[in-house]
């Protein structure tokens, strides 16, 4: 799976027409052999958890002691996330298929009925970094979508993500569908990358998965069409009219139950109006986990929060540490978050429904959300079953990307002998 005596050039051209014909394959799959081929993945990846345990231990190994906890959190795979990964094929098998949805029907005045119907992109290049269970998550969405795909995880999960893809072409051959409509590259020589970007002759899509820097280098070399997911400087506003206790448990479940995934709080911003009360109480919730980093109010008000450099409001640190800014109101909260954020998902704490409203129509992210943790900002908690990741651009998806969004649309024009004047 790792032969870098293949040259990347040949080996990503094969790799996309056995994709492009295998995509053409799915085109006439049905539900059901669809449905199948996910749960008999389910099945195959609950039987190979010993072995993808061992692939995934020698993983870790190669970085432990190299990277941040938290990147060793997001490549560490468990029996409780092999098996969160096997449910979650078996519920994406339960959603409804979305190719071949009427999206719209008209008729026009010469009779010719025209429909919009949803179909499969095609062929999806994957590129992400440490979480191995995103190849999975990907996987299933493009097959249950209709499309095709090549996996290009980060070098440091190769292991791991060579059983996760052998669990998914076992199910594609047991529903007697194409095995390479799931396929990954099998060498980790970065030219490999740079050939995928340029694959405009066998890949429609292109979508990373990563930090900035893997986002940037895509955006900035791809001549493929790209469907970008960059960083979460993810936001909490504690407004004025807030019930303080439960915007301090939101935020700490907001920050701290995984601090490496991109819906991860980062940032704390308080109204003056009730700082005097929140902060005590957030550093008393969060400060022995977590380092806290603030404004000059914030520190004077407790001595548990370190002064923070500009640099800290638009980091997304992927770590136990977060930064507090005190602001003077809902308007300068809103300029704020507008400023700092990184547009992924942002958050409003408050018993003011008014006040809620209004955070929720100016804050121009892909996810917005009024007294809920920005935790909840994942493809499977939306019902998508997964998500292939969460898009903050503005053009053809948005937010978390599920199977609605791995389709375009194509139009069905039904006439009964009419030629144009």
């Amino acid at each position: 799976m790792n032969d870098q005596t293949l040259d990347p050039q040949i080996h990503i051209h094969e790799l996309g027409r056995r994709a492009r014909e295998a995509a053409r394959g799915l085109l006439s799959a049905s539900t059901e052999a669809k449905n199948t081929a996910l749960r008999e993945a389910a099945k195959a990846l609950r039987s190979g958890t010993p072995a993808l345990l061992e692939a995934n231990a020698a993983d870790v190994a190669s970085v432990e002691g190299k990277k941040p906890d938290s990147f060793v959190d997001r490549l560490r795979l468990t029996e409780d996330r092999i098996e969160g990964m096997a449910k979650a094929l078996e519920e994406i098998a339960e959603l409804p298929d979305p190719v071949g949805r009427q999206l719209a029907t008209f008729e026009r005045p010469n009779g010719l009925k025209i429909e919009r119907v949803a179909v499969p992109i095609g062929v999806i290049g994957m590129i992400y970094e440490s979480r191995p269970n995103v190849g999975a998550d990907a996987s299933a969405l493009c097959l249950k979508s209709g499309n095709a795909i090549i996996l290009r995880g980060g070098s440091e999960s190769r292991n791991s993500t060579r059983e996760i893809v052998a669990a998914m072409r076992a199910g594609l051959k047991a529903a007697g569908l194409p095995e390479d409509a799931v396929q990954t590259v099998q060498t980790t020589d970065r030219e490999a990358v740079a050939e995928l970007l340029r694959a405009v002759d066998y890949v429609d899509l292109v979508i990373p998965r990563g930090g900035r820097g893997l986002v940037e280098l895509v955006r900035d070399q791809a001549k493929v069409p790209t469907l970008l997911h960059l960083d979460g400087n993810c936001h909490s506003y504690v407004h004025a009219a807030a019930d303080i206790d439960e915007a301090v448990q939101v935020i700490r479940n907001a920050k701290l139950r995984r601090t490496g995934i991109c819906g991860a709080t980062e940032s704390i911003v308080i109204d003056r109006a009730v700082a005097g009360e929140v902060v005590p109480k957030l550093a008393d919730a969060m400060a022995a986990d977590c380092e806290l980093r603030g404004d000059a109010e914030a520190v004077a008000l407790d001595d548990r929060i370190k002064p923070a450099t500009e640099e800290d409001w638009d980091t997304e640190y992927l770590d136990p540490i977060a930064s507090v800014k005190i602001v003077g109101g809902l308007d300068e909260g809103i300029a704020w978050v507008d400023e700092h954020s990184s547009h992924h998902t942002d958050a409003i704490l408050t018993e003011d429904a008014e006040a809620a409203r209004r955070f929720l129509t100016a804050i121009d992210s892909a996810v917005v959300m009024h007294n809920a943790s920005t935790q909840f900002s994942d493809g499977g908690e939306f019902g998508m079953g997964a998500e292939i990741g969460i898009a903050t651009g503005k053009m053809h998806a948005r937010g978390p990307v599920g199977l609605e969004q791995l389709c375009s649309f194509k139009y069905l024009v039904h006439g009964d002998g009419q030629t144009r004047p």
